[in-house]
């Protein structure tokens, strides 16, 4: 005899069947807004590039390359301000990863775990989220007038490593965190010490991550403009630098100073200089990626 159902058991899947229903209807609107958000931010970036293409594009020639900066646009150039770039890149990588990676390896392999370190571990995430803009004023105020190195290179360079060290440092850790515990384990048991573990065994496992967090790092320090503003790095440099104590100026510097002038002509120039600027943060991103990619297979 099949019993009779109550009012209230009947009820309760007509109640579990509204709630599942009002679930999927605020998870369909969530997703509608994420993209519809998503949308909309893919439209501005690709009107910006649009723009910047259709404004520079003309301008992108040889001459743009081999010319120097100009007060007249038609002979305006980029070259100060790429070999600038050049000089000031391979400093901060020298500075970054030597100090970066070394302070990653200590922290992670070789530091003992205790209140000292954690406190040590917390500065660095707190200082990878700074402004670019105080690590300028830092730079400022230590390597420009109490090192007395001037509105050099080498000041602009030790600025930038400050700016992109902390991020390094956490790329690094976790690029070390990455790698298993059975080959630190599988090196202590043939006899080798902590030191010869770390260098031989678990830094070679490592370096795709670490490469990886490396190069994006100095794509981000040379799309910096706000501390080498604040540095005073010159606007108009008609020499290339021949050595690190000597007065420079870089890709985004020289965009801020065309950016600035109220002439059409150099704002289309600025926009070249985007342009380019964009090609050199693109080839640092594929080199990442090649590096990751071919290292991994090498592992």
């Amino acid at each position: 005899m099949n019993p009779v159902e109550s009012p209230a058991s009947a009820a309760k899947p007509n109640l579990f069947q509204n709630k599942r229903t009002l679930r999927l209807v605020k998870e369909r609107v969530f997703f509608g807004i994420i993209f519809a958000s998503t949308l909309l931010a893919l439209g501005f970036l690709f009107y910006l590039l649009f723009s910047i293409f259709h404004q520079g594009w003309d301008h992108l020639s040889v001459d743009f390359f081999t010319n120097f900066p100009s007060r007249f646009p038609a002979k305006a150039g980029f070259k100060s301000a790429i070999y600038g770039t050049v000089w000031l890149g391979g400093l901060t990588l020298i500075f970054s990863v030597f100090f970066g990676v070394g302070a990653a390896l200590y922290l992670q392999e070789m530091s003992p775990r205790n209140r000292f370190t954690s406190w040590i571990e917390i500065s660095i995430s707190t200082l990878a989220g700074v402004p670019s803009i105080i690590y300028g004023m830092l730079g400022l105020g230590i390597f420009v007038r109490f090192l007395d190195l001037g509105r050099s290179v080498l000041a602009g360079a030790l600025t930038l490593s400050l700016l992109i060290i902390p991020v390094i440092i956490i790329a690094s850790r976790e690029a070390l965190k990455s790698v298993p515990d059975s080959v630190r384990m599988a090196s202590y048991a043939l006899g080798a010490s902590k030191w010869q573990t770390v260098r031989d065994h678990v830094l070679p496992s490592a370096i795709p991550g670490v490469a990886t967090g490396v190069i994006l790092s100095m794509a981000r320090a040379m799309g910096e403009a706000a501390p080498l503003i604040l540095l005073g790095a010159l606007t108009y440099v008609a020499f290339i630098p021949g050595s690190p104590m000597d007065s420079f100026t870089a890709m985004p510097i020289q965009i801020f100073n065309w950016a600035s002038r109220p002439q059409e002509a150099f704002h289309d120039l600025a926009s070249t200089g985007i342009i380019v600027l964009l090609g050199f943060l693109m080839i640092c991103n594929s080199a990442a990626i090649f590096i990751r990619s071919r290292w991994g297979k090498r592992l």
